[in-house]
C-alpha cells in the first residue's frame, strides 16, 4: 500500500524530476516507510512507500526486472500473490523478494493485461516498457485503490491523489461545476470519471491505459458479464475464505467496529470461524447521540481483549476541518467520513492494516431507500401480492413511509427526480439548476433502475466509489492500509446475481446475511433493523456557538457570495430555522462549510 506518480513525455524530452519529487512529497502520508524514483529520457516514475508485505528493502519501488526491460510502480495488495507465485514458479520464473509487486510484475511479463483477471486484489499501478518505450496503467475492479491523470499533447501526468497534481499544476485548478452541481444535488461525487477538476480525470474501475503514441483506455473488467456467468456458491464460505486472504501481512491487522451488520459479521467470523481473537478494534462511539452503536459494539467485550474507542465531537471537527478537507482533495457531502477520520487516526497508533465493511450496503441492499427499487420490481413485474406483503412487512418493522416514499421518486422521469432533488431546499442558483437538471447523469444512472439487482449493479459502477475514495483518504492520510472483504469480487459476483429476495425479505435487508450468520453474530446485532454506519450527531454540532459564529461568518461573506452556486439570501434563513431546531440542514450546512474551504484553498497559491 503506496503512492505511486510520474510523468510521461510525449516528446521524448526529460521529465522535470524536481516536479515528481514535490509530488512525491505532497504525498508521503501514503508511503512514510521508504521513497523511491525512476527515470529515463522520457519517463519518471515515483514512489512512496507504506511496508505491509516482505518489510525489507527488497520491497522498495519503483522495481525493475532482472532484464532491465519492465519498471513497475505499484499501489495496493494482491492478495492471492501467493498462488499466483506459485503458478508463476512453474512456468520457470524464480523470484528474488517475497513481495506481492515482484509477482505483479512477473504476471504482467507472462500473461499482460490479462493479469489483471488472476488478481484477487484493490491495485493501481503502472508498469514502463524500457524497449518499446510505452506506459501500462491499471485499476482495480470496483475502485479501491485511485489512480488521477491529466495529458495533452506534449505529456501525460498521474498520481495517486489529486493534490499533489493540482499543487504542482497550479494551471491544472479549473472547478468542474457539474460536479459541483451533483455533489450539491445529489450528494453524489465520484459517479463518472470525472474530478472536482475540469482538466484531470480518474482512470475508471475496472479499466487499463496503455500508452505509446496516444492514450487508449480499456475496460478490462465487466461486472455484468460476470453476474451473468456466475457459478453456483456459498454465501459464508466466500466471504470467510475473502477475510482469510486479508489477513496475509507482516504487520498488525486491526478491524473497525461500527456495530452494525457488517464489521460484526467480520468480527464473528474472526472469532468463531477462524479462531482470530488477538485482533485491536475501533469504533466510534457517542454519549449524547440516538445513534450511538456502543450497546451493540459491547456484544464483543468478553470475546476481544483490545478494544479502542474514539469519540468525535463538535469542537473536534471544528478544530479538525481545514486537516479534514484539505486531506480529502474534494468536497465530501456530509461529516460521516469524518467519523472513520477519527476512527483511523485512532488506529494509526496500533496497527498499519484495517479491516472494514465497506461494499457489503451496495451488494446486500443494505441502504432503506433500496427498498423502493423492490417495491418497484415487484409492480413491474405484477407481483401485487407479494408488493402488499412486503409494504406491511416494512411497516412493521421499520414504522415509516420512507420506502414509500423513494418507490414513488423512482417511478418518475429522470428530469423530475432532478428538479425535486434541485428544488428541495431551493438555495441552488436557477442558472445551475437549468443547466444540468436535464438528463443529468445521476438520475439516468442511478435513479432510474428497473429492478433491485439492476439498482445494485448501477451503485457498483457509479455511486460506490466515492465512499471508497473517502475510505482510502482517510486510512492512508494516517498510513493505514484499509482492506475490504466484501469486495472480493468472487463475492461481489455471486451476490449481485442472487435473486432480491435473497437480499430484501420480510421487510429486511441483507437477508441472506441474516440467515447465514444464525448463531454466528450476536443475535442482538442480527435481527437489528436500524442503519446507521459511520453517522454523526452533525445537526446539533452546527448549532454550537462557535460553529454558530464560524458559519455565519462563511454565509455572510463575500467570498462565499462569490461562488455564485447558492442563492445566499435563502440559506440565511434556512440556516436560521436550523438553529431554531424547525429544520435539520445539516447536510446541506456542511456542504456549504466544505465547499467553501475547498474553492479557499484551492484559490491560494502553489509553487513548484
Amino acid at each position: 500500500m503506496c503512492g505511486i506518480c510520474g510523468i510521461f513525455n510525449f516528446d521524448n524530452s526529460i521529465p522535470d524530476i524536481n516536479n515528481v519529487t514535490s509530488m512525491m512529497s505532497e504525498m508521503k502520508h501514503r508511503g512514510p516507510d521508504n521513497e523511491g524514483i525512476w527515470y529515463d529520457r522520457k519517463t519518471c516514475l515515483g514512489f512512496v512507500r507504506l511496508s505491509i508485505i516482505d518489510l525489507s528493502t527488497d520491497g522498495n519501488q519503483p522495481m525493475v526486472d532482472e532484464s532491465g526491460r519492465y519498471v513497475i510502480a505499484f499501489n495496493g495488495e494482491i492478495y492471492n500473490y501467493i498462488e499466483l507465485k506459485e503458478e508463476l514458479s512453474i512456468k520457470g520464473y524464480s523470484f528474488k523478494t517475497k513481495t506481492d509487486t515482484e509477482v505483479l510484475l512477473k504476471g504482467y511479463i507472462e500473461w499482460g493485461a490479462d493479469i489483471l483477471n488472476r488478481c484477487n486484489g484493490m491495485f493501481a499501478f503502472v508498469v514502463y516498457d524500457t524497449s518499446n518505450r510505452s506506459l501500462f496503467a491499471a485499476r482495480d475492479r470496483y475502485g479501491v485503490k485511485p489512480f488521477y491523470y491529466y495529458y495533452d499533447k506534449n505529456r501525460f501526468i498521474f498520481c495517486s491523489e489529486l493534490k499533489p497534481i493540482t499543487n504542482i499544476f497550479p494551471e491544472l485548478k479549473n472547478v468542474n461545476d457539474e460536479c459541483v452541481y451533483n455533489y450539491v444535488v445529489f450528494n453524489r461525487t465520484d459517479y463518472n470519471d470525472d474530478t472536482f477538476y475540469s482538466k484531470i480525470k480518474r482512470l475508471s474501475h475496472g479499466s487499463y491505459l496503455l500508452i505509446e503514441n496516444e492514450v487508449k483506455i480499456t475496460k478490462w473488467y465487466n461486472l455484468k458479464d460476470r453476474i451473468k456467468n456466475k457459478q453456483e456458491s456459498n454465501f459464508t464460505e466466500l466471504l470467510e475464505s475473502s477475510i482469510k486472504l486479508r489477513l496475509r501481512s507482516d504487520v498488525p491487522v486491526g478491524l473497525c467496529l461500527s456495530g452494525g451488520l457488517d464489521s460484526s459479521t467480520i468480527a464473528s467470523i474472526l472469532t468463531k470461524k477462524l479462531n482470530v481473537f488477538d485482533i485491536s478494534t475501533f469504533s466510534a462511539v457517542y454519549s449524547d447521540f440516538v445513534n450511538d452503536e456502543s450497546i451493540y459494539i459491547n456484544e464483543y467485550k468478553s470475546i476481544l481483549e483490545k478494544m479502542y474507542y474514539v469519540s468525535p465531537s463538535a469542537k473536534s471537527l471544528f478544530e479538525d476541518k481545514e486537516r479534514f478537507v484539505k486531506a480529502h482533495g474534494e468536497p465530501l457531502p456530509s461529516t460521516s467520513p469524518y467519523a472513520q477520520y477519527k476512527v483511523m487516526q485512532l488506529a494509526s497508533g496500533n496497527v498499519k492494516v484495517t479491516l472494514d465493511g465497506q461494499g457489503a450496503d451496495e451488494e446486500l441492499a443494505g441502504y432503506h431507500y433500496f427498498f423502493g427499487n423492490y417495491f418497484k420490481e415487484l409492480l413491474k413485474s405484477f407481483k401485487y401480492f407479494k408488493l402488499l406483503k412486503e409494504s406491511v412487512y416494512y411497516l412493521a418493522n421499520h414504522k415509516s413511509l420512507y420506502a414509500f416514499k423513494t418507490f414513488i421518486f423512482f417511478m418518475l422521469s429522470s428530469e423530475r427526480q432532478a428538479r425535486l432533488r434541485a428544488d428541495k431546499y431551493g438555495y441552488l442558483n436557477e442558472n445551475m439548476s437549468d443547466l444540468f437538471n436535464k438528463d443529468n447523469f445521476i438520475t439516468s444512472n442511478l435513479y432510474l433502475s428497473s429492478d433491485l439487482n439492476e439498482a445494485l449493479y448501477n451503485h457498483f459502477e457509479y455511486k460506490l466509489e466515492h465512499l471508497l475514495k473517502w475510505e482510502d483518504r482517510n486510512s492512508m492520510n494516517f498510513s493505514i492500509e484499509a482492506r475490504l472483504p466484501f469486495l472480493d469480487y468472487r463475492l461481489v459476483e455471486y451476490l449481485l446475481g442472487i435473486p432480491s429476495e435473497q437480499k430484501i425479505n420480510k421487510g429486511q435487508t441483507k437477508y441472506i446475511l441474516r440467515k447465514e450468520m444464525k448463531n454466528i453474530l450476536p443475535e442482538a446485532i442480527r435481527i437489528r433493523q436500524g442503519k446507521v454506519g459511520f453517522d454523526t450527531p452533525e445537526d446539533k454540532w452546527f448549532r454550537e456557538p462557535f460553529f454558530r459564529e464560524y458559519i455565519n461568518d462563511i454565509i455572510s461573506s463575500s467570498d462565499f457570495r462569490g461562488l455564485q452556486y447558492f442563492d445566499v439570501n435563502k440559506i440565511m434563513k434556512l440556516y436560521q430555522k436550523h438553529l431554531k431546531n424547525e429544520i435539520n440542514i445539516s447536510k446541506e450546512i456542511w456542504k456549504w462549510i466544505n465547499l467553501y474551504i475547498w474553492v479557499k484553498n484551492n484559490k491560494q497559491n502553489t509553487c513548484k
